[in-house]
């Protein structure tokens, strides 16, 4: 007779399998981030190394004038081509009436770059008319068309084609993919896709020529490219007369490779530029930022860094320090993933990825306060059951606000498009990273730790034994907040309104990025030194001017809007450090984040949190979404007004602040009610109040504990880095502060009331005093749980 295994080991058997995958998955993940970081270095931007400059004109046409409103469409139609060859964070900007500089950071081929931003991409498609009779005339193009708009060109071959007037232009084309058609062996081909209208007209303009034997010239339609024909293929015999081929999409074939046809791609998709326009200058530009400042920057991201896992492992001893170990790794992977896309790193970039680091903090954060709550709870008998099940309880919060974020992330990333697309990116990154080391690293090192003899003995060391001052604090005086929401909802409305009203009484102050404003080159005699010319210029009474090395010891000043009088105070700044100085240009500049970037991205923010709001009303309640969107909303108003009350610029770093404080407001008040969702599950008769204050005070600890380790990193930026970061650190402080407090004092008081309004009746609430469900013993005069529901809601 068999004897079967006791459950235990058998238990345990399982627990070991499960840690052996998780390691084994660890290391796989750290080998080839490692393997990563070695061989493929992050690009830097602009601020931090500077990169390739070009300078174009725009030119007139017979039909269009290069003025400034065809320039700045110019410029919209360039971003696209940016966007599309790859290159993150450029600045491109409008300069005088009719040039375009564009600034690239990190370009492995800039004449490429240029070619391709400089190529017009006019397509046109066009019928056949039959040989050109004079085959000298051929090439000669524009300047050879009829009087019904006939034009003779050479096809692929150089045999000279007389074409008709074009039937379908680049206005028609909806979309255009590079293609490997590996079945028909034809290679590398476009695949170019039109319009309703184009698609009707490219039936009619195929239908004609199906007209035709097979054979014949007029047979074949014309691709033509800036005055070239790509393509001029036959159409098919099955295609019949009149009826031309349907579908809306045609193949564009020819000898390309991989490269040639994504470029092509990208002309087509891109668009057209509505005027040509001419390279006049391409050089190579400095950082805009100093080493000082670079150097500030880094040593404030270390010393923030090294506070925050010291805070980390005074609060959670043996386990906090494991957790900094899986935050080194965490860096490790991000940086990693960061280089593997080719993102570019910029020094706002820099320190939200340090800050990313210290919000990491809070998955780990909310594991081990669910393993303190099963510890004191006495249902676990080992410090490691009880992290098992402090893993599995925070689960759930932790999927929910990554995913949200994530949600935000993406929508970002396909909608927006320049430094608002590149932070989606680093955004998405850091969220996956961030749950790949709390869930898979920290796991493996805390549960191997814990299963260790030493520390079975001595459970003190782990940091979770107890249950913590804050939580301890928590459990003395188990307060009501929530007795009267309306108060708190009455408070956050008065602090939102009184700061929202700084945009309305002070305005906001734009920042270069948004308004453009004035570019000034200079000539010295003595070569200026761009870090001396920047203090030269604070002192001076410009302390946002943006001050760059450009081309053969040239100084480029970029400032906002000058009156004469500041140029002139400006120049002789330049003159006192550079000796004879003469002025190579001085021009106003248009804003870099334009008016349809501003467009794109406040489109795909909205429809962000329009998707968060329908995540989270699927996975909780649609309550819930409603009070973490408004708590989101709130957030916002409060942050954008006081630094109008502040007269702090509203520029790209700032831009970068807020989206990240929109991602953290919505964690914290994710948390919180994943954390409402669990208790309704237990006790679904207990007042909706009293089970909201209960996850208040369960989830607090996690909350300080988590801004703490946010506040430290960012404190250390404010205090440390160089004023470029000041703002940026500023901002951060506000919206942490502000998102922690809304998502206890203004989401979880619209829960409440949304609730009682659905019910139809106002729920009773007592004030203060002790839980429902806690009893006192006479002889030890503490609270002693008298379920494993209350004894959660007692914690």
């Amino acid at each position: 007779m068999k004897r079967s295994r006791p459950p235990s080991r058998t238990r345990s058997r399982s627990r070991s399998r499960s840690l052996n995958v998780r390691a084994l998955l660890a290391l796989a993940v750290l080998a080839a981030s490692v393997a990563i970081a070695l061989t493929m270095p992050v690009r830097l931007g602009l601020d931090l190394r500077g990169g390739t400059q070009i300078v174009l004109e725009t030119k007139s046409t017979e039909t269009t004038k290069a003025d400034r409103e065809a320039t700045d469409r110019t410029v919209e139609v360039l971003r696209g081509r940016i966007d599309a060859l790859g290159v993150a964070e450029p600045t491109i900007v409008r300069s005088g009436e009719n040039r375009v500089v564009v600034e690239l950071p990190g370009v492995q081929d800039p004449k490429k770059a240029a070619d391709v931003l400089g190529r017009t991409a006019q397509l046109t498609v066009h019928s056949v008319l039959g040989p050109a009779e004079n085959p000298a005339d051929a090439g000669e193009g524009d300047t050879e068309a009829a009087k019904d708009g006939e034009r003779v060109l050479p096809d692929e071959s150089g045999q000279s084609l007389r074409l008709k007037a074009a039937t379908l232009t680049g206005q028609d084309v909806k979309g255009a993919d590079a293609r490997f058609d590996q079945q028909n062996g034809a290679g590398w081909t476009v695949t170019v896709d039109f319009k309703d209208s184009g698609s009707d007209r490219w039936a009619q303009v195929t239908g004609e020529a199906a007209c035709n034997p097979a054979g014949d010239p007029k047979r074949r339609v014309a691709i033509v490219l800036d005055d070239k024909i790509i393509s001029s293929p036959q159409v098919d015999p099955s295609v019949s007369c009149g009826a031309g081929i349907t579908g809306g999409s045609t193949q564009i074939t020819g000898s390309f490779d991989d490269a040639e046809a994504r470029e092509l791609a990208l002309l087509i998709k891109g668009g057209a530029l509505p005027v040509p326009v001419e390279t006049i200058e391409q050089r190579t530009i400095g950082a805009t930022l100093g080493d000082e400042a670079i150097n500030a920057g880094a040593w404030a991201a270390v010393i923030g860094t090294a506070l925050t896992a010291l805070f980390i492992i005074v609060v959670y001893r043996l386990m906090g320090a494991l957790a900094t170990v899986a935050l080194l790794c965490y860096g490790l992977i991000s940086y990693a993933a960061l280089a593997a896309v080719g993102a570019t790193l910029t020094l706002p970039g820099l320190a939200g990825f340090v800050l990313a680091i210290g919000m990491a903090v809070d998955a780990n954060v909310l594991v081990f306060e669910r393993a303190r709550e099963e510890q004191a709870a006495r249902t676990r008998p080992s410090t490691r059951s009880a992290l098992t099940a402090g893993f599995r309880s925070a689960f759930s919060a932790i999927a929910d606000s990554n995913i949200t974020t994530l949600i935000a992330a993406a929508l970002l990333f396909f909608l927006a498009s320049g430094p608002v697309k590149g932070f989606g990116v680093t955004l998405g990154i850091g969220v996956l990273a961030s749950m790949v080391s709390a869930l898979v690293i920290t796991r493996v090192l805390a549960e191997f730790a814990a299963s260790r003899p030493a520390v079975f003995r001595r459970p003190g060391i782990t940091g979770i034994s107890t249950t913590g001052p804050v939580r301890d604090a928590l459990l003395r005086r188990n307060p009501f907040l929530m007795a009267r929401p309306r108060r708190w909802l009455a408070a956050s409305l008065i602090v939102m309104v009184v700061a929202g009203s700084g945009i309305l009484v002070r305005g906001l102050n734009f920042g270069i990025e948004f308004t453009g404003g004035r570019l000034i080159e200079y000539s010295t005699a003595d070569q200026v030194d761009p870090d001396r010319a920047r203090d030269a210029l604070a002192d001076a009474g410009f302390p946002r001017a943006v001050v760059q090395s450009s081309g053969d010891g040239d100084l480029t000043v970029r400032t906002e809007e000058l009156t004469d009088d500041e140029a002139a105070t400006v120049t002789k700044a330049v003159a006192e450090l550079g000796g004879e100085t003469e002025k190579v240009r001085d021009e106003l500049i248009g804003p870099s984040l334009g008016e349809e970037l501003r467009r794109d991205a406040l489109i795909a923010l909205g429809l962000a949190l329009a998707a968060q709001l329908a995540y989270l009303a699927v996975r909780f309640r649609l309550l819930f979404g409603t009070a973490a969107v408004s708590a989101l909303a709130h957030d916002v108003v409060i942050l954008v007004g006081v630094f109008a009350w502040l007269g702090k610029p509203i520029d790209g770093v700032f831009l970068a602040a807020l989206l990240t404080v929109i991602g953290y407001s919505v964690n914290d008040s994710v948390v919180l009610f994943d954390r409402v969702r669990e208790l309704l599950g237990k006790e679904r008769k207990a007042p909706f109040a009293r089970l909201t204050n209960d996850a208040i005070l369960q989830t607090l600890p996690r909350t300080v504990n988590t801004g703490m380790g946010a506040v430290l990193i960012l404190a250390s930026l404010a205090i440390l880095a160089d004023d470029s970061l000041t703002d940026f650190a500023l901002a951060l402080l506000i919206g942490v502060g502000v998102g922690t407090y809304s998502s206890v004092f203004t989401a979880s008081p619209l829960a409440i009331e949304l609730h009682d309004r659905g019910t139809g009746s106002r729920t009773t609430r007592r004030k203060g005093g002790k839980g429902q469900g806690a009893r006192r013993t006479g002889k030890t005069d503490k609270q002693v749980p008298a379920s494993r529901t209350e004894r959660q809601e007692a914690l």
